[in-house]
């Protein structure tokens, strides 16, 4: 008993924990985007599809969350890592187990010497005994694996994060882009329309020697120009519909349609700080918590260098008959105490930690890396937008001249003052310009879903109560980035 006085406050005070514990690495974001814009709001954290107002693409966006494959599989791939941290954890306390035998076995009795007739041969032999070992995790290497294990779940929680903001920006994206191929099917059969009927007119005057067949052979060139554009289009829309499909968590068919493109309300830009995206972001988050997880194990592997030092006890009895068994000379019991330890493992341990020091390296690039590209991609989605509103601004004024260039021009063709082919210059240049245009508005109002999307933000936390509503089952919330030793 004295020895275990003497002995408990050296263990104790021996049993710390190795290797480095984490520092999140110093990073310099910029102190403003360069291309802010100056009406942005705050509005970052909120249901943020819910500004186009449109009903429908709030209930694709809900419809997406509940169903979406790749979500359900996040959400699985949380719950194993949760497994595995309680499984890693599990040697921090002791193992209690129990075991029960019976056999009937027969001792060769050849040359015996002092073999009594009164001893039974063959005979007998009951065991019933519960069993408990601990392994003192004295350097911390339990706990290292136990730090390495919570951050892979953080991690995979933030990956799971990064699902659900992909798939809300997706199926917003591909809606917008489906209702701006709508818009563009619309132009394209009216101006089809259009030139039907001139070249239904045109044929008749030619019949009666009105015009000349090369005037006739213009409106048709006109013509099979717009014919060839529809079905072009149409495929474009059922692609769309089925990619879109396939995020609803349905087989590929129709999409329902709520308010054009040029009736979408325009959304807020949302504002932030660059340093805001390293909270919010999930990729950053989860690049972070790789890195507490490679941090960790080295403390693990250099734990190996040490002797690991494990108790065990066993508490039974044990008789040849079963009706004995319980009786106080049955019992048995036994305790123990052990230590191994390397001496020579030919660079096994040396090697194990330098494998871990190359990971931390690697995951610490892998973070900066994705810093600087979240940085990235919220100065492109923001440039993209500025300069999508000067271009919308431009082909809506081209679209103005074209049409005043047509209507100019059908007047003087009417009048006698110009030849048709006038005419079908304007018309061959307002019919692209309205398909540019409509393609301008689409991308414009995406970008700013690229916005919400490079940003992350805490809408992702308001789109996870979206997530599970058919079974109830709240989403987990990933906890901060886990403090060595905690």
């Amino acid at each position: 008993m004295r020895r275990l006085v003497v002995l408990g406050p050296v263990l104790f005070a021996a049993a710390c924990t190795m290797g480095p514990d984490y520092e999140r690495p110093p990073m310099e974001p910029p102190p403003a985007y360069a291309h802010a814009s100056a009406e942005a709001q705050e509005t970052a954290n909120t249901t943020w599809w819910r500004q186009f107002d449109d009903p429908v693409l709030d209930g694709l966006i809900a419809d997406a969350l509940a169903n979406n494959r790749n979500v359900k599989i996040a959400a699985a791939n949380v719950e194993a890592a949760a497994a595995v941290l309680t499984q890693t954890k599990a040697p921090l306390y002791p193992q209690v187990g129990y075991g029960a035998g019976a056999a009937r076995q027969k001792a060769s009795e050849a040359n015996a010497t002092g073999w009594s007739a009164l001893v039974p041969n063959p005979y007998d032999v009951y065991q019933l005994n519960g069993s408990a070992s601990w392994e003192l995790d004295l350097w911390g290497r339990v706990r290292r694996l136990s730090e390495a294990a919570r951050a892979d779940l953080f991690a995979t929680e933030e990956a799971r994060r990064g699902v659900v903001l992909s798939l809300v920006a997706n199926v917003a994206g591909n809606y917008l882009q489906l209702r701006g191929l709508d818009e563009q099917l619309e132009i394209a059969r009216r101006s089809l329309g259009t030139y039907a009927e001139s070249v239904r007119i045109f044929e008749l005057q030619f019949k009666h020697g009105l015009v000349s067949q090369m005037t006739l052979e213009q409106a048709r060139t006109q013509y099979e120009t717009a014919a060839a554009a529809v079905p072009q289009i149409e495929t474009q829309i059922a692609q769309a519909q089925n990619g879109l499909s396939i995020l609803l968590g349905r087989p590929p068919g129709a999409i329902p349609r709520g308010k054009s493109i040029r009736d979408l309300a325009v959304p807020a830009v949302p504002a932030g700080l660059p340093s805001s995206v390293l909270e919010s972001r999930p990729d950053v988050r989860q690049a972070e918590e790789a890195l507490v997880a490679a941090n960790a194990r080295i403390g693990a592997a250099k734990a190996l260098y040490f002797p690991t030092i494990s108790l065990t006890g066993v508490l039974g009895a044990s008789s040849a008959d079963l009706s004995n068994l319980f009786k106080g000379p049955a019992g048995v019991w036994s305790y123990a105490g052990s230590i191994t330890g390397p001496l020579f493992a030919g660079g096994a341990v040396r090697g194990a930690v330098r494998q871990t020091e190359a990971g931390r390296k690697a995951a610490l690039l892998a973070y900066q890396g994705s810093v600087e590209s979240a940085f990235a991609d919220v100065e492109n989605a923001l440039v993209a937008r500025t300069k999508l509103i000067e271009q919308t601004e431009a082909r809506t004024r081209l679209v103005r001249a074209a049409r005043e260039y047509e209507r100019l021009a059908t007047l003087q063709y009417n009048g006698g003052y110009s030849p048709y082919s006038t005419v079908l210059q304007a018309q061959e240049k307002l019919f692209p310009a309205e398909l540019d245009l409509a393609q301008a508005r689409t991308a414009l109002l995406g970008s700013l879903v690229s916005i919400y999307r490079a940003m992350g933000g805490g809408w992702v936390t308001e789109a996870e109560r979206l997530t599970f509503p058919t079974d109830g089952v709240a989403p987990p919330v990933a906890s901060a980035t886990p403090q060595p030793g905690s």
